[in-house]
């Protein structure tokens, strides 16, 4: 579990965005540190609105990143100008807002807290279905915190959804640290059933699955699918994070499954369905990462074209077996970061390029910055609607858009 320090510049939407990010880092395990220089991480929220703001921002993150073991810029002025904090020499990771969470995890498992209840945020309800996992990787020290996986019959967690839809959620979140191994513990892998039944429950929303590892979605990977193509509330899209193309390196991790694995899951995938959005994260620069297993990484990325991925670069936790190791040199670990995101970059452009001039239908699920709602399309692609207010737009809402433009993260809609 990762400690981190967030400093916030600029307006309250800045403020606002900086709130949802402690919220899933709470939601994650993760706590805040007591000052920089006890962090893990720290983040930085920028605010670009002059040019004497840009000058201190950019002060500030050379400031943090002397401090700290890992320092990610958002906010207005990494996402305007990212470039500048590359050119200045600044060792950051530069994100948007909503990739900021995933990123801190640094390949981990995310770890609710003991006594995880469904949370209902705005019209976002967020069911946590089991705690604990069946890994044992090398780098990770949450499995020190949670233990092997414990899940709950299917039956306690649908009554769960099923309040939380009555309570008014338009979007359930089935969370854990592995949701692909839901049922394991009881002998059964039991995810597909469950979702099957969380849509049966009746009411207008939609549902999206978070974390599962390959190994527990290989498995299944047939019955996972056919309950996706069945249900029209299941958002296509799975996040399987695969953190290496490089079997050597999966094996050093004590990943539990093969490339072949993950890759053989996302054929299945394409086979059944036709818009749907394939997430994974790779963590770069692991100790006995070598160039050609990097070159292996960036080959996997071209190949299954995954377009939301979470790029880390390792950093070592303590009392973890990776961290006994010899770690690669930061410079390195930096470029091989920045040919991935690079790599990135292209392949999300153009999956939201793709969609200009299509009809998507979308859910509102919250505010987003000014007069704007961030919306979400069948494959959980993010759509930004503007001038929400007076289009009569706002979170919970279902609607019908033309997509007229894309920026690399996201897209433009139109309601129809």
């Amino acid at each position: 579990m990762a400690r981190y320090h967030i400093e916030t510049y600029g307006c309250t939407a800045n403020r606002g965005e900086s709130r949802h990010i402690e919220q899933a880092l709470r939601d994650g395990g993760h706590h805040p540190a007591g000052g920089v220089e006890e962090a893990d991480v720290a983040i930085l929220n920028t605010c670009t609105v002059v040019e004497k703001t840009e000058r201190n921002m950019l002060t500030r993150a050379k400031e943090l990143e002397e401090e700290t073991a890992d320092l990610i810029v958002t906010g207005c002025m990494a996402l305007a100008q990212g470039e500048e904090f590359r050119e200045a020499g600044v060792d950051a990771q530069v994100l948007h807002w909503d990739d900021v969470p995933n990123a801190v995890l640094n390949g981990e498992c995310p770890t609710p807290t003991p006594d995880s209840e469904p949370v209902l945020d705005g019209v976002v309800g967020i069911l946590p279905i089991a705690r604990g996992c069946m890994s044992d990787c090398s780098y990770c020290i949450t499995k020190k915190a949670t233990g092997k996986i414990d899940s709950p019959p299917v039956e306690e967690n649908v009554e769960k959804a099923r309040a939380l839809v009555h309570a008014g959620a338009k979007e359930i979140r089935i969370t854990g640290q592995d949701t692909g191994v839901y049922g394991w513990d009881t002998g059964e892998r039991k995810l597909h059933e469950l979702l099957d039944r969380v849509c049966d429950i009746e009411g207008d929303f939609r549902v999206r699955v978070g974390m599962a590892n390959p190994k527990g979605v290989h498995g299944i990977r047939e019955e996972l699918a056919e309950v996706f193509t069945e249900n029209e509330k299941l958002y296509n899209f799975l996040h399987i994070p695969v953190q290496s193309g490089s079997d050597d390196v999966l094996g050093d991790m004590r990943r539990q499954h093969q490339v072949r694995e993950f890759v053989e899951v996302v054929e299945t995938f394409d086979d059944a369905l036709d818009h749907w959005t394939l997430s994974t994260d790779f963590i770069v620069g692991f100790p006995t990462e070598t160039d050609e297993d990097h070159a292996q990484s960036l080959a996997l990325f071209r190949e299954t074209r995954p377009e939301k991925v979470n790029v880390t670069r390792f950093s070592k936790r303590p009392g973890t077996d990776a961290a006994k190791m010899k770690g690669l040199g930061g410079t390195l670990k930096k470029e091989r970061s920045k040919e991935m995101v690079e790599l990135k970059m292209d392949v999300v452009g153009a999956a939201h390029e793709s969609m200009v001039g299509e009809t998507h239908e979308v859910l509102c699920v919250e505010q987003g910055t000014g007069d704007s709602v961030k919306c979400y399309d069948e494959a959980y692609r993010q759509v930004v609607v503007t001038n929400a207010e007076e289009r009569g737009v706002e979170p919970g809402d279902f609607l019908k858009v033309e997509i007229t433009s894309a920026e690399r993260v996201y897209c433009f809609g139109d309601p129809v």
